[in-house]
């Protein structure tokens, strides 16, 4: 009975911030953050509907949904500040908030306005969520950990989606950049990076259902048995954001059942 409340209560007491968090993997990451403790957690994203019922099917009490846009500078500060006032600090941020190619995107046809937006997302909308966060933590004497959501895009060049590929090697120039300037204030910054993922996201984005976007995955995968989930990324989130990982920072935690190393 005690070691099943030490498994559960890993985050006992933290207040955690998951942006993306109405669904996927932000959903099924605050889900967990509930199960191992939590004090609160705030989810934050731009589908307001879907937020708003994860947040009353964990429970109120203990996670609230709120709006917000990462490419408005303005809600990330406003999100990280409400998140202070009214809960006293930031422990965790999870910067999950990302976007996926609305093309192929190869180089030589390369959409601009299409680049632009996903960039906005992907890199400044992420890049902002690491500064508030960052800041709260630092003003707040918190020795706290912040999640960046990567990719395997990150640890290989594309035949198709540069931009999407160009983005996630930001984030990880991000994380590993945030972790020097930041280790001095005892934040630790890391990148967690899946391989596809059947996540709403990602069905809408190949008009596939789930199983066919498994289908689609299923040859790339070089560990066979089960596919992807979002909660496999999940349980890697929860070690980096818990004390499982405190000497680890500027760590990409790749989750692709050894897909990069083909």
């Amino acid at each position: 009975m005690a070691e099943s409340s030490m498994q559960r209560s890993k985050l006992e007491g933290k207040v955690a911030i998951i942006t993306g968090g109405a669904s996927g993997i932000g959903e099924a990451t605050a889900r967990l953050f509930a199960d191992h403790g939590a004090r609160m957690i705030v989810i934050a994203d731009i589908q307001d509907e879907l937020g708003q019922r994860v947040a009353i099917s964990i429970g109120t009490h203990r996670c609230k949904y709120l709006h917000c846009d990462v490419t408005d500078e303005e809600q990330v500060k406003a999100l990280v500040d409400s998140t202070v006032q009214n809960y006293g600090q930031v422990d965790i941020m999870f910067s999950n908030a990302g976007i996926i190619s609305g093309s192929d995107q190869i180089l030589l046809d390369l959409n601009f306005s299409q680049f632009d937006r996903l960039f906005a997302v992907n890199v400044r909308g992420m890049a902002a969520c690491v500064k508030y966060a960052a800041r709260a933590m630092v003003e707040g004497h918190v020795k706290g950990s912040i999640v960046c959501t990567g990719s395997v895009a990150a640890s290989h060049g594309g035949k198709r989606r540069t931009d999407y590929h160009m983005s996630k090697h930001a984030v990880l120039g991000l994380v590993r950049s945030a972790s020097v300037q930041l280790g001095v204030h005892g934040i630790r910054v890391n990148c967690v990076s899946p391989c596809g993922v059947a996540t709403p996201l990602t069905c809408q984005s190949y008009g596939k259902s789930m199983e066919e976007v498994d289908k689609l995955y299923e040859p790339i995968m070089p560990l066979k048995g089960e596919a992807l989930r979002a909660r496999h990324v999940a349980d890697a989130v929860l070690f980096l954001a818990c004390k499982d990982s405190e000497l680890v920072s500027g760590h990409d935690l790749v989750v692709d059942g050894g897909f990069v190393n083909r």
